[in-house]
C-alpha cells in the first residue's frame, strides 16, 4: 500500500520541479527473497527511493537477516551494500535516516529467512518548467549562520 502527498503547494512550479512523495513498504522472506523498485517510465519524471527503517517481522527466528541493496554508483555502475544486519535478540530494527537511492534499486534478504520489512518514501520528482533558478532568486533565499547558544552562569 502507498499513501501520496503532493507537495507542490509550496513549489512554484514554474520556476523548481514538482515533488511527490508516497509511503514505500516491502516484506523480504525466504519465499520472496528480493523486490526491485523502478518508478514509471515517463521521460520527465524521475523516480528516488528513500530508505527509512528496516526491522524484523512477527515470527521471525533467531537468525541473522541481512539485508542489502543493489543500485547505481555515482559512475553509473551498478553496487551491491549490506544495509542491516538484524538478530531479533540484540537487534530487531534499523534506522536508516533518510537512504536516498535513485530507481532502480533491488532490496534483497542476502542472508535468514525473514520476514523483514523494509520501509520509507517514494519520491517522484517532475520538471514542470523552468528549473533553473537566476542569481536574484538564490540571494533572496540566503539564510543568516546559526549562532550558538549561550551558557547559563553558575550563580
Amino acid at each position: 500500500m502507498s499513501c501520496c502527498d503532493d507537495d507542490s503547494s509550496e513549489i512554484e512550479p514554474t520556476s523548481m520541479p514538482k515533488l511527490e512523495n508516497c509511503l514505500f513498504s516491502c516484506e523480504l522472506s525466504s519465499n520472496v527473497p528480493f523486490y526491485t523498485f523502478q518508478g514509471d517510465e515517463e521521460e520527465d519524471l524521475e523516480h528516488f527511493l528513500e530508505l527509512r527503517t528496516v526491522c524484523l517481522g512477527e515470527g521471525a527466528k533467531e537468525e541473522s537477516n541481512v539485508v542489502e541493496v543493489t543500485a547505481m554508483n555515482h559512475q553509473g555502475k551498478t553496487i551491491s551494500v549490506p544495509i542491516a544486519h538484524l538478530h531479533i535478540n540484540c537487534l530487531p530494527m534499523v534506522s536508516l535516516g533518510e537512504f536516498e537511492l535513485k530507481a532502480p534499486v533491488t532490496i534483497r534478504l542476502k542472508s535468514g529467512t525473514g520476514p523483514v520489512t523494509v520501509s520509507g518514501l517514494h519520491l517522484i520528482v517532475s520538471d514542470d518548467g523552468d528549473s533553473d533558478i537566476s542569481e536574484d532568486d538564490e540571494d533572496e533565499e540566503e539564510i543568516s549562520p546559526i549562532k550558538p547558544a549561550k551558557k547559563k552562569q553558575k550563580l
